[in-house]
């Protein structure tokens, strides 16, 4: 057997994921960011894909006006 691959038990721990919470905390650090410009860039496309139609035909009554007009 080769002592260059022995790992002890600690290193072992230090290195597993669900044992070290810096590791799990940077990865989830991340994969929240992640996350987050995901949903930014998704919705940002949602809104481009809506686009503005410009503006509706809306009949305005003539009393309601700047200037009205009464009959």
């Amino acid at each position: 057997m080769s002592s260059h691959n022995h790992i002890s038990e600690q290193e072992e721990t230090n290195l597993d994921f669900t044992k070290s919470w810096i590791n799990s905390s940077k990865f989830i650090f991340y994969l929240s960011v992640i996350c987050v410009l995901a949903g930014l860039f998704g919705n940002c496309f949602r809104l481009f894909q809506a686009g503005y139609k410009g503006h509706p035909d809306v009949e305005v009554q003539s009393s309601t006006q700047y200037k009205p007009e009464y009959k």
